[in-house]
């Protein structure tokens, strides 16, 4: 089984440095031969309005061909949605963007469905340091002030008019909603540019490195329940539904009707899935090995 996972990774490799070169002679003409040039030219293009001029841009993306894909499949999820609650503390709200991970964050008062805006971090600091030098104190931040409007749009959306839509408002955050207005998650121009390079990194290495994926003595896979399904089938280029959960974990759950506990496994699409580390009601940790 080794062996066979080992040619796979193998192959898998140099069909991702073909379409590396593809990639690179596709982004000769706009000076950028590596993914991370590729990234930065499509965001300076963004902030300087050069990726609205309709030859360029169309050149580049009629190419990716994202018209079969729809911003549903590569969103974030609303459960794993950071947002800030609008009527928190001033200190408070300092203290959860000093500590997140990302620059712009949805806020939100009463209830998480009700979106009034997105700060950006750095608009944050200036009116906070403004507030410090005129007033002595922070009582009077108000984040409304200084954040932008929502930007929504449908689940529905596919990938290459989101993105063309980014470079037209060049603005590189959306929030994603259902037919009916409710909140499904949230979808950037990062999310999008991943889609296009993304595909040609190791996407082994990566995922494996970062969600601690790691093959086992048993010839299966030990995954991070938060691991999402298409990470996982990206990685091992195998099949695994992803329409009634976005996780491993949630998968399991959906199809076992129940929260497993540890030592628990079920054998499912072809695959078996042992539960190896429960906390409280999450599935932390798990094995999952292909049943042929």
């Amino acid at each position: 089984m080794r062996h066979v996972l080992t040619a796979q990774l193998f192959a898998g490799h140099l069909w991702r440095m073909t379409l590396h070169q593809m990639f690179a002679a596709l982004l000769r003409p706009f000076r950028a031969t590596t993914q991370v040039e590729a990234r930065v030219a499509l965001r300076e293009d963004i902030a300087s309005g050069a990726a609205g001029e309709k030859e360029a841009r169309d050149r580049l993306l009629g190419a990716l061909d994202l018209s079969d894909r729809t911003v549903e499949e590569i969103m974030r999820h609303r459960r794993v949605i950071e947002m800030i609650d609008g009527d928190a503390p001033p200190e408070t709200i300092l203290r959860q963007v000093m500590a997140s991970a990302h620059s712009r964050l949805p806020v939100f008062r009463g209830d998480g469905e009700n979106i009034l805006g997105v700060i950006h971090a750095k608009d944050l600091w200036r009116e906070s340091d403004r507030l410090m030098r005129e007033e002595g104190n922070l009582q009077g931040l108000d984040l409304l002030k200084v954040a932008s409007k929502p930007y929504f749009i449908p689940e529905t959306t596919s990938l290459d008019d989101q993105m063309r839509a980014f470079l037209k408002r060049r603005t590189p955050f959306a929030l994603v909603v259902d037919e009916y207005g409710a909140l499904r998650g949230l979808i950037t121009l990062e999310d999008i540019l991943e889609e296009i390079v993304g595909d040609i990194t190791d996407e082994f290495d990566v995922v494996a490195r970062n969600a601690g994926m790691k093959p086992d003595e048993t010839g299966g896979w030990q995954v991070d329940g938060a691991m999402t399904i298409r990470d996982l089938n990206r990685a091992m280029d195998w099949h695994l539904p992803d329409d009634e959960a976005n996780t491993i974990a949630g998968l399991v759950i959906h199809e076992a009707q129940m929260i497993p506990v540890e030592g628990q496994a079920f054998s499912f699409h072809g695959f078996r899935f042992e539960v190896l580390a429960r906390r409280e009601n999450r599935i932390t940790r798990l094995r999952v090995r292909p049943l042929r």
